[in-house]
């Protein structure tokens, strides 16, 4: 099965009950939604879902994380092709994680996602608490940065843009045009 935007979001709440985990699968869900408009329009809803259910295992099981979303969404019959996309944003992360991001999907999902939390935590410490009045050579700072979100691993954010073959600035700014996009409708 192929679930809906809406089918996904409930899914993703099911296993993740924190509005950390939860927020960032709705705005990485909202990411791939912007770069799927450029990339791949006739697909904008199917790249979304895969967006809000990357990260479903990782709130109970983050010691696994990537290999139980294998089982959970098997359970639900969520189709294969979403699985692997899911589990290629580990590749490299995670020792067990042997699925490599092939399509431009898969390689954008595993560039933002590190990214997305690095430009969601220097915009709580902006005075405006939001992405809207955010430049990228603020963003460079806070990259530079390695104890400021040290858990936002800088190497795969580069590596994520090595990936899709783009500067690393231009990564930054689609991904914060991607996050400013949202600022109407979620609390980035």
């Amino acid at each position: 099965m192929i679930p809906t935007l809406e089918q996904a979001q409930q899914l993703l709440c099911e296993y993740n009950h924190g509005a950390f985990h939860v927020l960032h699968g709705e705005t990485v869900s909202g990411i791939m939604a912007y770069f799927a408009r450029q990339y791949d329009p006739q697909h904008e809803e199917y790249w979304a879902v895969v967006g809000m259910l990357h990260d479903i295992d990782f709130e109970l099981y983050p010691e696994s994380h990537c290999a139980k979303c294998v089982e959970i969404l098997q359970e639900h019959d969520i189709d294969a092709s979403i699985i692997r996309s899911v589990v290629s944003h580990g590749y490299g992360r995670l020792p067990w994680v042997t699925v490599k991001p092939e399509l431009q999907m898969e390689k954008i999902l595993y560039a933002v996602d590190e990214l997305s939390g690095l430009i969601s935590a220097c915009a709580k410490v902006r005075p405006s608490k939001s992405v809207r009045d955010m430049d990228v050579s603020s963003l460079k700072k806070k990259f530079k940065k390695k104890d400021f979100a040290a858990g936002c691993s800088r190497e795969d954010i580069a590596a994520g843009a090595e990936m899709l073959g783009v500067p690393l600035e231009t990564l930054m700014q689609d991904t914060l045009d991607a996050m400013k996009s949202l600022a109407g409708t979620l609390p980035v």
